[in-house]
């Protein structure tokens, strides 16, 4: 048992509900570069071209093993492009009778290969970078966590019922693509834990279940990782999503390639907060507009400025990525958050006591309830429930050092002085403050207490670029 003492917890409303809607009927779909960090994209189709699941739709310029494939069968809709015509999404759109084809299960004499061959491999992560997984290194370990601490976030297990036997086939097969431990994490009492431990690691030495308890971060990889094997440099860790094994499995056991994933839509301005079944990268309209604009929601502000409008998160509130309304899921996403924008003015908002803004360094007077009865949040009428919101409750000003960092960042790293050394772009200086074993959403928490108002996680990414670049 390993227990996380640094972290916060942020007490949002609109938990997904235990239930599953079916929405695999959804027509669009796309595969977008910009979700894989490095990637430079070779385009491999054109506009009408018809392609079927694990068909390529684009590749790595760098490196063409490395292959994107459709997720569906049908029709490229739109190659949509951006400045200096940069790739941003290869749009299909999903035939309405699929083509069924015979498939036999995978040899696994040649793993990667076949893995590269399909399109699967963009499944693996590797640190440092948090770049899809080079086939010709050899990771130090690879770790799959069973859940997850970020706020709103689906309990995989309750998503991955039925789809068991897949995840053990999918990690027997990432067991044997390292000489090193294969490491399954979960909270204490995991169910998909248990399973592991019974019908895997009892047979795979290589193969280890540990258990985290503790606020979020928790469940980040890069804090479990920190726990387990630390990144030095010239060293690399794989990750993959729980559900992204079950896909691995399916595919090994079956030779069908259904890159499907239970997501959770939850958030304060969804209707009715659950979870849908839907296919990888689809376009989330539909889903939006059967969940947005919760007439039970309160007012945030007295004006009509702003008032009734919904930002669309992919991913989760600290670390995801807003996208449009009628955008599409992130290829390494579960979660979808509906927040109420922030686009409006307290009036006296500084002087006020603040009963309803969340706050870690007591700057309102929420920031006087404990820690350890944020559970409560839930009972507490609604004139003094915490809201949350998009608004930052401030400009940007200048760094100062208050100590807060290291109350909510768990690794054994100055965040505050590795943050400078990124700012002033000195290498020799992160290397020494640890910044092979970060990614942007380890300072996640860090940028949301952050009274100077500090985009912290782009700094942290174009820091991590410059060394890959130099790497190479």
């Amino acid at each position: 048992m390993i227990r996380i003492k640094k972290g916060l917890d942020l007490p949002i409303e609109g938990v997904a509900e235990y239930r599953v809607s079916d929405a695999r009927d959804i027509a669009t779909y796309a595969v977008k570069p910009t979700d894989f960090v490095g990637l430079v994209p070779k385009l491999l189709v054109a506009e009408g071209d018809r392609v079927s699941p694990g068909d390529a739709l684009f590749c790595d310029k760098n490196d063409d093993r490395i292959r994107f494939v459709s997720p569906v069968d049908g029709e490229v809709q739109a190659v949509v492009r951006g400045e200096k015509r940069k790739l941003l999404a290869v749009v299909v759109k999903k035939a309405s009778a699929s083509t069924s084809q015979d498939k036999q299960p995978v040899c696994q004499d040649d793993l990667k290969k076949n893995m590269l061959d399909s399109g699967l491999w963009a499944l693996l992560r590797q640190r440092p970078f948090g770049m899809v997984a080079s086939p010709d290194s050899t990771p130090k370990a690879i770790v799959v966590s069973c859940f997850d601490s970020a706020p709103l976030a689906p309990d995989y297990d309750f998503a991955m019922q039925g789809r068991e036997s897949d995840l053990c086939e999918g990690l027997e097969a990432l067991a044997s693509l390292t000489e090193g431990t294969l490491f399954v994490t979960s909270r204490p009492g995991g169910r998909l834990a248990r399973f592991v431990e019974q019908h895997v690691a009892s047979k795979r030495k290589n193969v280890r279940v540990e258990y985290f308890e503790g606020p979020h971060p928790a469940g980040n990889v890069g804090t479990q990782i920190a726990c387990l094997c630390p990144i030095n440099k010239g060293e690399t860790v794989w990750t993959v999503n729980v559900q992204d094994v079950a896909v691995i499995g399916r595919w090994v056991r079956t030779g069908v390639y259904c890159p499907e994933r239970v997501i959770a839509v939850a958030g304060p301005q969804t209707k009715n907060p659950h979870y849908y079944r839907v296919i990888a990268g689809a376009c989330i309209e539909s889903i939006v507009e059967d969940q947005k604009l919760n007439p039970d929601y309160p007012a945030i502000h007295a004006s009509e400025q702003g008032q009734g409008r919904v930002r669309v998160v992919s991913g989760n509130v600290l670390s995801g990525s807003r996208i449009a309304e009628n955008g599409f899921l992130g290829a390494y996403d579960s979660l979808l958050t509906l927040l109420p924008e922030g686009d409006y003015y307290d009036f006296m908002g500084w002087l006020l006591p603040g009963l309803t803004k969340h706050s870690f360094s007591r700057t309102f007077a929420s920031g006087f309830v404990p820690r350890c009865m944020t559970g409560i949040y839930s009972m507490l009428p609604e004139f003094v429930k915490p809201k949350f919101d998009t608004n930052v409750h401030g400009g940007v000003r200048p760094l100062v050092f208050t100590g807060n960092f290291e109350r909510v960042f768990p690794f054994d790293i100055y965040p505050l002085q590795l943050l400078k050394a990124c700012i002033i772009g000195d290498i020799d200086l992160m290397e020494k403050l640890g910044i092979y074993e970060v990614e942007p959403e380890d300072f996640a928490l860090c940028e949301y207490i952050d009274p100077s108002k500090t985009d912290i996680q782009p700094i942290i990414r174009e820091a991590l670029e410059k060394l890959r670049k130099e790497a190479v």
